[in-house]
């Protein structure tokens, strides 16, 4: 599954989703185009997922997609063959994406504009 809108989320990404990361930054890129294909290895499967359902559940994303896989990778601190599972989430905007998100931009700026006055 490739598609030309593939996003590959490290480990590290999931310290930003635990720290409060805003998915805006995926909405954004959703605007976009009207596929994302979320891709990651290991430990990072979790926080795949759980933006993939984040998106889901707020309306802006329907699933296309799953596969699952392992990979074959070498254990640098071992030298060895080791094998990670790895996950691919296709998602596309629904329908009412654009809609949703021109909402949620008015309500920001209707929060910024209450926060100045």
């Amino acid at each position: 599954m490739k598609v030309s809108s593939e996003i590959l989320i490290a480990v590290f990404f999931e310290c930003l989703i635990d720290k409060g990361f805003d998915v805006s930054l995926l909405q954004r890129y959703m605007q976009q185009h009207n596929e994302v294909e979320l891709s990651a290895l290991g430990m990072a499967i979790a926080t795949v997922v759980t933006i993939a359902e984040i998106l889901k559940n707020n309306g802006l994303a329907v699933e296309k997609k799953i596969l699952t896989s392992t990979v074959d990778m070498k254990d640098e601190s071992r030298g060895r063959p080791i094998q990670k599972a790895k996950i691919e989430i296709l998602l596309g905007k629904t329908e009412n994406f654009d809609e949703l998100m021109a909402a949620a931009a008015e309500e920001r700026e209707a929060a910024e504009a209450e926060e100045q006055s």
